[in-house]
């Protein structure tokens, strides 16, 4: 600390946002989820009820549907970006006609705020003058209205998310191929190695920290998703697509149940933290077994 007093000076104002901005109302919601306090209550003031909010998660119905729903979300698209992304990144390492057009049209998506991308995603699907019901109804006969499709509306949510944070995988898989040595692959085919002993032998381990970055950082975001299914569907039809964050927000704001929603939003927290920390020990394991 001594040695680097510089450095902690220069890092000070960046440390004391994220304590303010992060530890701080960490430490309100946790000390809110032990109370009961509803504002249109007939006392509107905090009463001490122990762990009775985290209790009554474990008999609620709705919370624990909004979870499997989410988490059915989650591994779906997690898994078609992560494939998607890692065949985009494979073809953008290498070079062809027009790859700067086709990797600035590519990143286009992540510079539109989520809230955005559920509003044109809304207008698009709008039954009526929407581009996509309108083409899927005129060339397959497809009556396509999310308001009364439970598999519709879950698709669309799931192409949309696609859409959005591919890009994010791809560019931050292509940054680590990018950086990756050439002597190993360039040993490996002096040894004889072919293309697919190269990718699972030099290719997956050292690319797998920024695998696991990525992996956490998409699970983390799909687990609290809420601004682009809140502009779509708003959770419907019905509550098919109302998953942990939406069903959060209805709780704490419409029904201003602020100790129950505290307590919702630090079960999640704690079943992101344990889901992250499961996957990461599981593929470090397989990668051992591998190796």
């Amino acid at each position: 600390m001594k040695s680097n007093r510089s450095a902690w000076l220069l890092l000070s104002p960046t440390l004391l946002i994220l304590f303010l901005t992060g530890f701080v109302p960490f430490i309100y919601v946790l000390w809110v989820g032990f109370f009961d306090w509803n504002t249109f209550s007939a006392s509107g003031v905090m009463q001490y009820t122990g762990v009775n909010n985290f209790r009554r998660l474990v008999f609620d119905e709705a919370f624990l549907s909004s979870l499997r729903r989410t988490l059915v979300f989650m591994v779906t698209t997690v898994s078609i970006e992560m494939i998607l992304g890692f065949a985009l990144a494979g073809l953008l390492i290498r070079d062809f006609p027009g790859k700067a057009i086709f990797r600035t049209i590519h990143a286009l998506p992540l510079m539109v705020a989520p809230i955005v991308v559920g509003a044109v995603w809304k207008l698009m699907t709008f039954p009526g003058f929407g581009p996509i019901p309108h083409f899927l109804n005129e060339w397959f006969d497809i009556n396509y209205n999310l308001g009364t499709s439970v598999s519709q509306s879950f698709w669309t949510i799931v192409f949309m998310d696609v859409w959005h944070w591919t890009p994010f995988v791809t560019l931050t898989l292509l940054a680590g191929l990018s950086a990756m040595p050439k002597e190993p692959f360039e040993g490996a085919r002096v040894d004889g190695a072919n293309r697919i002993q190269q990718f699972r032998y030099i290719t997956l381990p050292l690319l797998m920290p920024m695998i696991l970055t990525t992996l956490f950082l998409r699970i983390m975001d799909a687990l609290r998703i809420v601004d682009e299914v809140w502009m779509l569907t708003g959770g419907g039809p019905g509550a098919a697509t109302r998953y942990v964050g939406i069903h959060i927000w209805r709780v704490v704001f419409p029904q201003t149940d602020y100790g129950y929603g505290s307590a919702m939003s630090l079960l999640l927290l704690y079943f992101t933290v344990v889901l992250c920390w499961l996957l990461f020990i599981s593929i470090t394991q397989t990668g051992r077994r591998a190796q």
